[in-house]
């Protein structure tokens, strides 16, 4: 996925279209749609990829990276690599692809859901270096909210995600920005292919215990098992971690389940939304 996303993201930048990629590079249309649409991916050749790199402009880094990623599709090398070029980040990649996205928040709204406004306060709280500048922060921002458009696109991304009481509970921003914020997810919530449920204090002790913040990434393709997808991603403070041993996997999975079985139900944890947001205007 990250090679195929690398792929179609540096011809877009390079502002050219597949058949030229095709004639520049000397491989068939046919195979420069593969590459980008992460089909047999078991066939990907490391000259292929190498080549429409290259022809997209890439730099030495980015079409190392992309090597890389061919020569060592199993090992899953760059599920916390440092050094991988933006252009190919895990989890945008696997966003792109993925039919459904379930979230466990335990402190922060989940990046898909914030409003710009928080967004920027999270960011404002975590970059606590001098040197930072404001336009940095700016642009993560930006690049934070651009995400979002997966829930527009066709066919939907299913998004679920059960909130800890405590996220509702820690004005971020302060009450204006979390009262927007509140509002937001409450509209999210009237979405078809959004589903929030709230956690309650009152709930106690929960499957997650003392977990942090994850996401359970999945496509299912019954029909080519190559082509499913199912991955957890772990946020840590820096980075994230990726988990996709099946055994790992399914354990997050059936713990997702039991935290959708301990919270609220949909329809009343957009009262609780409503409640939560009352008690900041007070």
């Amino acid at each position: 996925m990250q090679i195929a996303r690398g792929l179609k993201a540096l011809r877009m930048r390079a502002g050219l279209t597949q058949s030229e990629v095709a004639k520049r590079a000397g491989v068939s249309v046919g195979t420069v749609n593969r590459y980008e649409t992460w089909q047999d991916r078991a066939k990907l050749r490391v000259p292929t990829v190498s080549a429409l790199a290259e022809t997209c402009g890439a730099s030495p880094q980015e079409r190392e990276a992309l090597v890389e990623l061919v020569r060592n599709q199993q090992n899953g090398w760059w599920m916390d690599h440092p050094g991988l070029p933006e252009v190919m980040d895990p989890l945008m990649s696997f966003e792109d692809v993925a039919e459904y996205e379930h979230v466990y928040a335990n402190a922060l709204v989940p990046g898909l859901l914030q409003t710009p406004d928080y967004a920027l306060a999270l960011h404002r709280a975590q970059d606590v270096r001098a040197e930072v500048e404001a336009d940095a922060i700016a642009e993560k921002v930006d690049a934070r909210i651009r995400r979002q458009a997966i829930l527009e696109r066709s066919p939907a991304l299913h998004l679920w995600v059960v909130l800890d009481d405590a996220v509702l509970r820690r004005p971020v921003g302060g009450p204006d920005v979390m009262s927007a914020q509140i509002d937001h997810l409450s509209t999210m919530a009237q979405r078809p292919n959004v589903d929030i449920q709230v956690l309650k204090f009152a709930a106690g002790a929960h499957a997650a215990g003392s977990g942090g913040h994850f996401l359970i990434l999945g496509r299912d393709d019954e029909k080519n098992p190559l082509n499913s997808m199912n991955v957890v991603y772990l946020e840590l403070h820096k980075r994230g971690l990726y988990l996709d041993a099946p055994t790992e996997v399914q354990s997050y999975k059936l713990m997702f389940d039991y935290l959708r079985s301990q919270a609220a139900d949909t329809s009343n944890s957009v009262e609780l939304l409503a409640a939560a947001r009352q008690e900041l205007i007070r």
